[in-house]
């Protein structure tokens, strides 16, 4: 064997030895984000509110906020003359827009301990003048 094949041999064990270990880590293939809905109230599945903002009130940029009493079954449908003003916004004609808007809530179920459960909630309507910094959401 050559010197220089001798010291080539040498060298490479030391080289492997001197290298600084791998710390990655690595991630599952497939990651799935899991969200799990043990118990929790109706969700509102209405992509937007279909709610109309009253036009005299708009125009004199009058804001305020409904709450609704809304009652869903196990399977998230209205139960029909269930809908009540829980608190008034002070200015009937947004109590009635809130209340002219829920046949077109929709809404799945309430869940307990990850079953289906009809129940009553509160469901809050907010008329908000741009004007005033705020929308109807």
């Amino acid at each position: 064997m050559s010197i220089g094949k001798a010291v080539l041999a040498l060298l490479i064990p030391f080289s492997a030895c001197s290298r600084t270990p791998d710390r990655t880590v690595a991630l599952p293939q497939d990651p799935v984000a899991v969200v799990s809905r043990e118990s929790d109230p109706p969700v509102a599945l209405n992509a937007t509110p279909p709610v109309e903002y009253p036009m005299a009130l708009f125009q004199q940029r009058i804001s305020g906020t409904v709450l609704l009493r809304l009652y869903v079954d196990e399977t998230g449908k209205q139960v029909l003359d269930s809908a009540r003003v829980q608190e008034s916004s002070g200015y009937p004609a947004l109590d009635s827009a809130a209340l002219a808007a829920v046949p077109r809530l929709r809404y799945a179920p309430a869940l307990r301990n990850g079953i289906p459960v009809a129940t009553a909630f509160t469901q809050p309507v907010y008329f908000r003048h741009p004007d005033r910094g705020g929308a109807t959401p």
